[in-house]
């Protein structure tokens, strides 16, 4: 509205005063025609989708920011990944755009050596969505690297011709690099803890413990320090708020290992063999 009282201002009071009452309304209705439709086109707005900020978090899809999160590359003996969100704060367009991350900090070289490079795709006519950074813990420089003491990494977009970096508090994210990993309490013997029920130790179905063996369970399975109950009652094979899976699953279980250990082997020109040098068995 401020717009068409200027033009009107501007441009019809001047003609109201310069004519007379006859043909000049005519010509008058006619310029207050098209200064409204000239005034009308100026305040439609105008995006320029060219370039836009591109914001980035770790946390959750629906926009959950989390101040840190963790990454142990002991939780896979090859590649892992961490999950990280990135949505445009401007208009989607019609053709995909592509992004890359990198790490920050003192520890930057020694974590870009794990990391796989590649492109990151907001696809066509979407705002973004969920993506993942691969990680492969046998490209670490030093394998006793963050084995000792956590090191403290900041992941950012690369700003480039079509995205810039994202708004306040969405323009890097942090992640606490970890690399080790204990022995269950329960792979012997089961702890005093868990003489109330019949729980029986990890080792009964899954053999003697090794790192690197541990390290490809969680790979495979998903599942860290989980315990094993004889029975389960009228619970799930996988009590999710316990951690806990019953004889008869953690049997499947060890099945679903030996058919993943031959895959590997038979993928790979060695078996795969724990920190001992011995090859891992189940």
């Amino acid at each position: 509205m401020t717009k068409i009282k200027n033009c009107l201002q501007r441009c019809l009071l001047p003609s109201i005063q310069g004519r007379g009452r006859g043909g000049g309304l005519l010509f008058t209705l006619s310029l207050f025609t098209m200064i409204l439709l000239s005034c009308s086109q100026e305040s439609v707005p105008t995006y320029d989708t060219s370039q836009t900020g591109l914001d980035i978090w770790v946390g959750t899809s629906g926009g959950a920011v989390y101040e840190s999160v963790s990454y142990n590359y002991s939780y896979s003996y090859d590649d892992g990944t961490l999950t990280f969100y990135a949505q445009i704060n401007g208009l989607p367009v019609d053709y995909d755009r592509t992004f890359r991350m990198e790490p920050l900090g003192e520890y930057a070289d020694e974590v870009r050596a794990t990391m796989r490079q590649e492109d990151y795709v907001v696809r066509a006519n979407t705002i973004g969505g969920t993506y993942k950074i691969h990680f492969n813990t046998q490209a670490l420089p030093d394998p006793s690297l963050f084995s000792e003491e956590d090191g403290i990494v900041e992941f950012r977009m690369v700003p480039n011709d079509v995205f810039n970096i994202g708004t306040e508090g969405h323009q890097q994210f942090t992640v606490i690099m970890k690399n080790y990993l204990a022995k269950p309490d329960n792979w012997d013997a089961v702890p005093p803890s868990q003489t109330l029920f019949i729980y029986e130790p990890l080792s009964k179905y899954f053999g003697s413990f090794s790192r690197v063996k541990y390290q490809f369970m969680i790979q495979v399975l998903g599942l860290i320090d989980f315990n094993i109950r004889a029975s389960m009652g009228s619970l799930p094979n996988y009590d999710e708020e316990t951690n806990t899976i019953s004889a008869p699953y953690a049997l499947q279980l060890k099945y679903k290992m030996q058919s993943a250990l031959s895959e590997y082997n038979a993928t790979h020109d060695t078996p795969l063999t724990d920190e001992y040098g011995y090859e891992v068995v189940f």
